[in-house]
């Protein structure tokens, strides 16, 4: 992994358009390119961060989710922004479409008749043995084809078999808590998309339990 300079950051950050950002800086900006760049800001020890990047990470799970079927984005290239620090980044190309939040927020109708297809969806990442701990609207696509992808997948693990229920339950309220900290459970089609989950072909059957946690 090779280090950017200073100013090669900053002439991406001064030209690109912040998409996201918290206390800590900008975390993914459009880059004039067509690229996004991400940047992993991490509070692991500077030592194991640099023994282990995130963008590393990030990057080989994008590569095991497309490995599986299920589009990611694809990772040009992985750096280092400060490598004292263990602060990495990736360039990658981002994925057309919008996120399954973006699509409730303005159309809950058109939400509701795309809960089958998102049930579905997440059969799909189970049976393949996927476990994303980070499995909320926002980070599922609907892409231009009508199926789904995932694009924030650094906290991902990939089982040698399809999740037990148990850890079924667990992911499920991973995007049931989500939910209830956006304040959008109370009025959210909850049931209707247990219910079609549950209801799909070869599914396990599951409820979700808000005291398991992984």
């Amino acid at each position: 992994m090779r280090i950017v300079t200073a100013d090669e950051l900053e002439s991406w950050l001064a030209s690109g358009k912040v998409l996201e950002q918290d206390a800590r800086g900008a975390k993914v900006v459009a880059l004039e390119n067509g690229l996004y760049l991400k940047i992993f800001y991490t509070r692991r020890n500077s030592l194991l961060a640099r023994l282990a990047p995130s963008a590393r990470r990030f990057q080989r799970n994008t590569e095991t989710l497309q490995a599986c079927g299920i589009t990611a984005p694809n990772v040009s290239e992985i750096f280092w922004i400060n490598k004292a620090r263990g602060l990495s980044a990736c360039l990658y190309h981002p994925l057309p479409g919008q996120s399954l939040e973006q699509i409730y927020l303005k159309d809950r109708a058109g939400f509701i008749a795309r809960i089958p297809a998102v049930a579905e969806f997440f059969k799909l990442l189970h049976n393949r043995g996927i476990y994303f701990r980070s499995l909320h609207l926002g980070n599922i696509l609907e892409l231009p084809s009508g199926k789904f992808g995932l694009i924030d997948c650094l906290d991902l693990q990939r089982k040698r078999g399809p999740l037990s229920s148990s850890l079924i339950r667990r992911n499920l309220a991973h995007l049931e808590n989500y939910l209830q900290r956006r304040g959008l459970l109370a009025e959210f089609p909850w049931r209707a998309l247990m219910d079609a989950y549950q209801n799909s072909p070869q599914s396990l059957k599951v409820k979700t339990n808000k005291h398991e946690r992984p």
